[in-house]
């Protein structure tokens, strides 16, 4: 055999082999499936915050049985997250934690499925009557903004006496927060939101990815019964604020107290 025959053998046989590799690669039972690699980053809680999710299970929280929204939500504890979602759907609630907070600092991770509407409830009694810090997900909602819920007086809550100059006032205020707020989310991927609120009249800061979206002082404490003090609660809104299938998630739930 000449060595153009020899040369041309051995590269045929070279791709068999190599064929044959790749097929038995594919066929054999031992081999393992790569998984794809994440785009998440990791949680990461600020110093100087303590834990209140423990990653495991849903200990020193608990689901409201007197909230407007439901009382059967579905929250549960997967691979470290909270997912929530109406059960059934339509029925909502709130899950909130067992100890009551003054003074505090709230640090949480968040990512909701588009079309989910959530908030972070502070100073809350056990029906859910909070300040709401808006994690609206879905058309024409909201981030970052504060909410009366259930509460009497607050910009945005219900039965809040408004004048045309207030109403024009509270629109563009809207409209400024939600482009501040649009441009700091990360689309399909965790958002760090963070919570202060201090003082009896409260004074709510909220930050989405350390971008300043909220600096809200109320004109009085219009919280249930003029309360210092409450639980923190998160949401799954009930009737159609809700995509059906749709999940929100939180991990890395922390708090600061504050003086």
């Amino acid at each position: 055999m000449n060595r153009t025959a020899l040369l041309a053998s051995a590269i045929l046989a070279g791709w068999t082999m190599q064929a044959y590799h790749l097929r038995g690669q594919a066929a054999s039972p031992w081999s393992v499936a790569q998984p794809a690699p994440s785009l998440d980053a990791p949680s990461k809680i600020p110093e100087g915050f303590t834990p209140i999710f423990n990653g495991t299970d849903l200990s020193g929280w608990h689901i409201s049985r007197t909230n407007h929204h439901g009382t059967t939500p579905d929250f549960r504890v997967l691979h470290g997250v909270i997912v929530g979602t109406q059960s059934p759907l339509g029925k909502g609630g709130i899950l909130l934690t067992d100890r009551k907070y003054r003074n505090v600092e709230v640090y949480m991770e968040v990512k909701p499925d588009w079309g989910c509407d959530s908030g972070l409830f502070l100073r809350s009694n056990e029906a859910g009557q909070a300040y709401q810090v808006m994690l609206d997900y879905l058309p024409n909602g909201g981030v970052g903004g504060i909410y009366g819920e259930r509460l009497t007086g607050v910009g945005g809550g219900s039965g809040t006496p408004s004048t045309p100059e207030e109403q024009a006032k509270r629109v563009e205020a809207v409209r400024l927060r939600n482009a501040v707020w649009q441009k700091a989310w990360k689309r399909e991927a965790w958002n760090a939101i963070r919570a202060r609120i201090e003082g009896d009249v409260p004074h709510i800061t909220v930050w989405i990815n350390d971008e300043l979206i909220t600096d809200f002082t109320d004109t009085a404490n219009h919280a249930a019964d003029a309360a210092v003090d409450g639980h923190m609660a998160i949401q799954v809104h009930g009737g159609d604020r809700w995509v059906a299938g749709g999940f929100f998630r939180w991990r890395a739930i922390a708090v600061k107290e504050l003086p």
